[in-house]
């Protein structure tokens, strides 16, 4: 980040970047919340 400063413009939120690179996404500059995952549930039954 810091070598891409120096040719490019600086990083406006560099806290911002692990969010980012975990895959984070942002409308409008607001990060969008994922919606939770119902919970799987397993219909197997135990021999």
């Amino acid at each position: 980040i810091e070598a891409a400063q120096q040719r490019w413009r600086a990083v406006n939120a560099p806290h911002l970047v692990a969010l980012v690179r975990a895959g984070a996404r942002f409308e409008r500059g607001k990060l969008v919340e994922r919606p939770t995952a119902e919970p799987l549930t397993s219909t197997a039954t135990a021999a």
